[in-house]
C-alpha cells in the first residue's frame, strides 16, 4: 500500500499556499499567496488585511519569490512547464517563462538578477534572468528536486531532492557537490551567517547539519517523529523543529548540537517560523486547527489560537506585528495579533474542487509511476 505518511504532505501540495511579503514603491507591504485550487494569486494589503487584487496565472501556483526590489513576482506551478511572471505595479502577468515539469521551489538571488527554480520531474533547475525573464541554464541534479534555498551571500544553491542535497555553484551554474540524505528532504534552513544547513528528514527522525565549507555532514541529531518545517532564531543560537507525527516541537542549541527542551503542541505540526526579534515562535497544528505560540525565553507555550480548517504555511510581518496563517480546507488566512495571540481577520480566497481532483489524479499516477511514494 502507499506509504500515508508520505503521501500526505504531498497531497497538501495541491492546497498548500506559499507566502511572500514585500514592500512596494511605496511605504505599502503586501503578502502574496498562491493559490493552489483556483490558479491565481492573491495580494493582500498588510495595513487593511484586504485582498487588494486576485491575479491569474498558470495550472496549479505553488511556489512565490518576489525580487528584493519588490518589483516582480515568480510564481512556479506545478501543473505546466511555466513560471509567471506578475508585475506588482499593475499586478497584472507581463511574461511566461518555459522551465521544466511541474515546477516546485523557487528562490531569487540577493542581488535578485537571478531566480532558481527546481523542476520535480526533469530532475533539474532553471535558472532565470530577470533582466530578459529568460532561461540562461539548466542545471541537472538528484531525483525529484523540490526545495531549494539560496546562501546569503547569493553564491551557493542548495537543491533538495528524493535522496540528496544538491549543491550548487551559482556563478558557473555547475554542481559542485551532492550531499547524500537518504531520503526525501523534508525541510532546509540556512543558519543566518551561511556557514550551516540544517536538513530535516521525516523518514529516520533526524535533522542533518551540514557545514556549506565543506559540504559535509558534520552532525546527526535525533529528533522526534516526522520532522518537517525548519527554523532558526536570527541570532542563530537556535533550531526550532517541527514534529508531525509526535505532536512537538524538538528545539536544537546549534553550540551543542543537542535537543534541549521538547515542546508539546497541537496536533501534527507542519510549519514554523520565528519573530524578527526572536522572542517567540508559531507553530501551525493542521490536526487540531490551531497555532501554538512559544515563548522562546522559556520555551514554553504561551498561547494557543483558533484558527480555519488545516492551518499549515505561516509567515510573520517584517515588523513582527501580525502572523499569516493559510488554512489550506477552509481556505482563507487566518491574521493573528502578535501582542494578544488572537485572530484580527480572516482574508477568504478563491477554490475550485475540480481543479483539485484533476490534480490530485495526475500527481498520485506521477509519483507512484517515480517511486516518489514508497509502495509497500
Amino acid at each position: 500500500m502507499i506509504n500515508k505518511s508520505k503521501l500526505y504532505p504531498i497531497i497538501l501540495i495541491s492546497t498548500y499556499f506559499v507566502f511572500m511579503l514585500v514592500s512596494t514603491a511605496g511605504a505599502t507591504q503586501f503578502t502574496y499567496v498562491a493559490n493552489a485550487v483556483s490558479s491565481n494569486i492573491s495580494e493582500i494589503d498588510t495595513a487593511t488585511n484586504n485582498t487588494a487584487v486576485t491575479v491569474n496565472v498558470g495550472n496549479i501556483p505553488f511556489g512565490v519569490s518576489v525580487t528584493p526590489d519588490g518589483t516582480k513576482v515568480y510564481v512556479t506551478t506545478i501543473c505546466s512547464t511555466n513560471v509567471s511572471v506578475i508585475d506588482t505595479a499593475t499586478n497584472t502577468v507581463t511574461s511566461t517563462v518555459p522551465v521544466g515539469s511541474s515546477s516546485f521551489g523557487i528562490a531569487t538571488s540577493p542581488n535578485g538578477t537571478k531566480v532558481y527554480v527546481a523542476n520535480l520531474f526533469h530532475n533539474n533547475v532553471s535558472v532565470i534572468n530577470t533582466s530578459t525573464n529568460n532561461v540562461t541554464a539548466t542545471v541537472p541534479v538528484g531525483p525529484h528536486p523540490y526545495e531549494v534555498t539560496i546562501s546569503p551571500n547569493g553564491t551557493t544553491l542548495y537543491v533538495g531532492d528524493k535522496n540528496n542535497v544538491s549543491v550548487v555553484d551559482t556563478v558557473n551554474n555547475i554542481v559542485t557537490a551532492t550531499i547524500p540524505i537518504g531520503s526525501i528532504v523534508d525541510g532546509i534552513g540556512i543558519s543566518p551567517d551561511g556557514t550551516k544547513i540544517y536538513v530535516a528528514n521525516s523518514d529516520n527522525n533526524t535533522v542533518f547539519i551540514i557545514n556549506t565549507s565543506t559540504n559535509n555532514i558534520t552532525a546527526t541529531v535525533p529528533v522526534e517523529l516526522s520532522p518537517e518545517g525548519v527554523a532558526i532564531t536570527p541570532d542563530g543560537t537556535e533550531i526550532y523543529v517541527a514534529n508531525s507525527g509526535s505532536n512537538n516541537v524538538s528545539i536544537i542549541n546549534t553550540s551543542t548540537n543537542n535537543v534541549t527542551a521538547t515542546v508539546p503542541v497541537g496536533l501534527s505540526p507542519e510549519r514554523v517560523a520565528i519573530t524578527p526579534d526572536g522572542t517567540k515562535v508559531y507553530v501551525t497544528n493542521s490536526g487540531s486547527n490551531n497555532v501554538s505560540v512559544i515563548e522562546t525565553a522559556t520555551n514554553k507555550i504561551v498561547a494557543s489560537v483558533p484558527v480555519g480548517s488545516g492551518p499549515y504555511g505561516v509567515a510573520i510581518k517584517s515588523d513582527g506585528k501580525n502572523v499569516y496563517v493559510t488554512d489550506i480546507i477552509s481556505n482563507n488566512v487566518s491574521v493573528i495579533d502578535t501582542a494578544t495571540n488572537t485572530i484580527i481577520t480572516t482574508v477568504p480566497l478563491e477554490n475550485s474542487s475540480d481543479v483539485i481532483r484533476q490534480f490530485l489524479e495526475k500527481v498520485a499516477l506521477r509519483l507512484t509511476q517515480s517511486s516518489l511514494v514508497n509502495i509497500v
